[in-house]
């Protein structure tokens, strides 16, 4: 009965008590799912857009369909956070040693994989020629947010990390290329106007004149952090230069994927100040519970299971389930061949399309942004087929990351290797119970400095820089006043013996 009557009262309520209602919901509902997921071990991502589907329309409905279209500006600003947390990798050094092999295994893996998809599409579901390109273009894009978790929750490093996050980089960019061009087509043939060089060529310099213009961006924003900001003042303007960035890219109807990247290769290029992105991404996580779960919501369970107009008579089920194998065998082999056609390492050939099977944040944007496009069925078909998708993968991506990461040895659960066991102690003449205490201490103190993840410690120490500078700025101004009034009873002083002065020469 008081639930009801809570549900009535706010939906009989004003637009800013629902709007701030059902954002409280969307936090509150992502951060409980969460404890859920991690009983069960499986990423957050998974918790954010499951819990979207349970307070959406198909289930509890506790979010007003107004706030969902009020919302779509939220794929761009957390497209724009996770494109900025990707340009961090894209170092000149590391480009210039590796760059010519990861091009061509990037181009390997991401080909195959669309191309896979779209034989799928056309020749075994025989889909509509304009759904199939979009959905094929979508293949290539990786989940760079998954990668990077897997990575620092594991403390990987080596050959086998660099070359992957140089891949997952990269992918994304051709799959943003690829996404242009294939919904320059779509839109194409649904207006029914021919294809033409001059409808793909106009997104393609669009791309290249946001890439320019993300790195000017991430050139004036390196200039004014070279001068020294608060905390404070710092995540502000960093900030406001994401948005504005966004902004003027809403304008002229493009994705900030690109340039945000572009402008966050500048940054560490220009600055290599590593403490901004981490900042950042101890800022971003509401934001990114929103995105997902706003996603979630917006999830068409019903149309899981039905046939839509857009896809002829093949459930969205099964093609949702034949977009998901075939993008897996795509990534896996074409990784596979491209490490082999550069003759990288083993590990490498053997383990990296395992690492590349993650998709949400990207994937899920572009699609957000294809159905805006598209509108209609078929926007809803594309959005339902790789939000579904993407559960899958982010179900088992991880975990075949992590696989991989091991798999590869860029980290181990070996007790000597934790321990830092030099071969020196290896010596018949070192005391074997000595030998263990030392061992057992080495790794208590690695576990402890584990504890504290990354970011919250950057966070910590910029916390305590602030209330650093407000000391000083206090005693500061501390001094300052201390200095006016002795000046001030200097002055008095003087005023008082000059006045006694002159009073006893009168005398």
């Amino acid at each position: 009965m008081i639930i009801t009557m809570l549900y009535e009262r706010f939906a009989a309520a004003s637009g800013a008590a629902v709007a701030i209602l059902s954002v409280s919901v969307m936090l509150i509902a992502g951060f409980l799912m969460t404890r859920i997921t991690k009983l069960l071990k499986l990423p957050n991502v998974t918790a954010y857009i499951v819990a979207g589907i349970l307070i959406g329309p198909f289930c509890l409905h506790l979010v007003p369909d107004t706030i969902v279209s009020g919302t779509d500006f939220l794929p761009d600003i957390a497209l724009a956070f996770i494109a900025f947390s990707t340009g961090e990798f894209f170092r000149l050094d590391t480009l210039r040693k590796n760059g010519p092999r990861v091009i061509l295994i990037t181009l390997a893996e991401a080909f195959l994989a669309t191309i896979l998809v779209f034989v799928l599409c056309v020749n075994i579901l025989h889909l509509p020629m304009t759904f199939s390109v979009v959905l094929s273009a979508l293949a290539a894009a990786t989940a760079p947010a998954s990668t990077m978790m897997t990575i620092r929750q594991v403390r990987a490093s080596g050959e086998f990390v660099d070359t992957l996050l140089e891949v997952v980089a990269l992918d994304n960019i051709l799959g943003l290329v690829a996404y242009s061009a294939a919904i320059s087509i779509a839109k194409a043939q649904i207006n029914g106007d021919a294809v033409e060089i001059s409808g793909i060529l106009i997104p393609i310099l669009t791309i290249l004149m946001t890439l320019i213009a993300g790195g000017l961006f991430g050139a004036v924003t390196a200039l004014i952090m070279k001068v020294r900001h608060s905390t404070d003042n710092r995540l502000i303007i960093s900030v406001t230069m994401l948005f504005t960035f966004c902004g003027i890219c809403a304008l002229i109807e493009t994705s900030p994927l690109l340039g945000c990247m572009t402008m966050g290769m500048v940054y560490i290029n220009l600055t290599d100040d590593e403490r901004l992105f981490r900042q950042l991404s101890y800022f971003n996580p509401p934001i990114l519970m929103l995105f997902f779960v706003r996603s979630g919501i917006s999830f068409d369970l019903s149309a899981l299971f039905a046939v839509s107009d857009a896809v002829g008579s093949v459930p969205l089920i099964a093609v949702g389930i034949g977009y998901f194998l075939a993008r897996l065998t795509g990534k896996y082999a074409g990784a596979f061949l491209g490490s082999l056609s550069v003759r990288a390492s083993a590990s490498v050939r053997n383990y990296l399309g395992l690492a590349l099977i993650p998709q949400a944040g990207i994937a899920i944007g572009l699609a957000e942004l294809g159905a805006r496009t598209l509108q209609g069925d078929s926007g809803r078909a594309l959005q339902t087929i790789i939000l579904a998708s993407s559960v899958l993968y982010e179900l088992i991506g991880p975990v075949c990351a992590k696989a991989a990461l091991y798999l590869s040895g860029s980290y181990t659960n070996d007790l000597d290797e934790i321990a830092g066991q030099d071969a020196a102690n290896n010596d018949a003449t070192v005391d074997p119970v000595e030998e263990l205490i030392g061992q057992i201490n080495r790794i208590q103190q690695d576990l402890a400095g584990e504890r504290v993840d990354a970011d919250e410690r950057v966070f910590s120490e910029e916390a305590d820089q602030y209330f650093l500078d407000q000391a000083g700025e206090n005693a500061s101004g501390k001094k300052d006043k201390e200095k006016a009034k002795d000046k001030s009873s200097g002055k008095k002083r003087k005023k008082n013996g000059s006045a006694g002065k002159s009073k006893g020469e009168k005398k």
